[in-house]
């Protein structure tokens, strides 16, 4: 499968956007299993409007995005479900964890979908990523970095072949971030699956293939 836009443009930021060069909006876009993408997206430019339109969140675009042959306007709830729970997942950026539930909870709602990961191999996850004491702490009471990697380790426990990610590590120091992205790059190799990260500023995470500025 591959991800495809073309003349894609957020109605909301239309007319702002007319005014700068952009290598995604108003262009055309490929994505392939396998490649690592970043997109460099300075504040106002529409990164989380990317991320959140190519998971179908939003549909309030011009233009069209392909997910293989399906394009998602006209996809079926039912469809666009299957494409979330078999081909994509997302690191969102606003986390969106249920504050109420324990961090075990937050992820085996997850994991219990698709039992493609054993309940052993999330509890080394977490322990990889220094929250495994937080196991049965509720959510809301955990630190911002904390729920950071719990949403990390909660995209990871599904089958995919495209990642995409909002700013993944931003409340993370960089020794968080150094550990946390070896993991998802693990993950994502062993799918060979294909990365999408949306950040303010150029990094180095990921071995990418191709940098695009939004």
């Amino acid at each position: 499968m591959k991800l495809r836009t073309s003349g894609l443009v957020p109605i909301p930021l239309k007319d702002r956007l007319s005014a700068r060069q952009s290598d995604i909006w108003s262009q055309s876009l490929e994505l392939e299993k396998g490649r690592y993408l970043s997109v460099l997206a300075p504040s106002g430019t529409g990164k989380t409007t990317l991320i959140q339109s190519l998971y179908g969140i939003r549909r309030d675009y011009e233009g069209a995005i392909f997910w293989g042959d399906q394009n998602l306007r006209t996809v079926t709830e039912e469809e666009l479900a299957h494409l979330r729970s078999t081909q994509i997942s997302i690191i969102f950026q606003d986390m969106r964890l249920f504050p109420d539930c324990t961090a075990w909870e937050n992820l085996e709602i997850k994991r219990s979908l698709t039992n493609t990961v054993s309940p052993e191999q999330v509890s080394e996850w977490m322990l990889q990523l220094g929250i495994a004491d937080k196991k049965n702490a509720p959510a809301a009471q955990m630190s911002y970095g904390e729920q950071q990697r719990l949403s990390i380790i909660r995209a990871l426990l599904q089958p995919f072949s495209f990642l995409l990610m909002d700013e993944p590590f931003s409340h993370l120091d960089k020794r968080n971030t150094r550990i946390a992205s070896g993991l998802i790059l693990s993950v994502v190799q062993q799918h060979n699956a294909a990365l999408l990260l949306a950040d303010l500023d150029e990094n180095d995470f990921f071995p990418y293939h191709q940098t695009l500025q939004l």
